[in-house]
């Protein structure tokens, strides 16, 4: 492709086609990637919940990352930090399953403290709580290199559990 192109959507922004792996990693034109999430959807609370857990347990948190966002930049204003911090979250489960140690660790830190406001909290069944341990954990770990020989984390078997049974 000719490297002066940029895909372009309907409105005319700049949007990449090129097609992603399970970790949103760019692959050739031409190559089967997995099938992206659309942007912009607004879904309610439970159905972004509920796709984001099935996108995770999938190994996919770079997608559970976009429904993240959707929801963050669609939802109501008291409720953009709870959002925020889950697109961090997966963005950051999505950093350490490709091996990028600092950014991993990094954000899922910066997740777990954007949630701090909903400590002691379920919005919509969450387990706030249950999340900051998670990320927490998995933030140390991977900083300390705790990881595959490839420094890579399993995005699947790491994956968090959105909404644990309640206490």
């Amino acid at each position: 492709m000719d490297e002066t192109h940029r895909d372009r959507d309907t409105e005319g922004r700049a949007r990449n086609a090129r097609p992603r792996d399970g970790l949103g990693r760019p692959l050739p034109y031409g190559a089967p990637g997995v099938e992206r999430q659309p942007e912009g959807v607004v879904r309610t609370p439970e159905e972004t919940v509920r796709e984001a857990q099935r996108l995770l347990d999938a190994g996919m948190p770079f997608h559970a990352h976009e429904v993240f966002e959707d929801a963050w930049k669609s939802g109501p204003a008291a409720e953009r930090e709870l959002w925020r911090g889950l697109a961090q979250l997966a963005v950051g489960l999505t950093h350490a399953a490709r091996g990028n140690a600092t950014g991993g660790a990094r954000l899922l830190r910066r997740g777990a403290a954007a949630l701090a406001e909903f400590a002691g909290l379920r919005p919509y069944g969450i387990g706030v709580d249950d999340l900051t341990i998670w990320a927490q954990e998995l933030a140390g770990r991977v900083a300390a290199g705790q990881t595959t020989a490839g420094g890579t984390v399993d995005a699947a078997a790491e994956a968090p559990c959105l909404r644990p049974p309640a206490p």
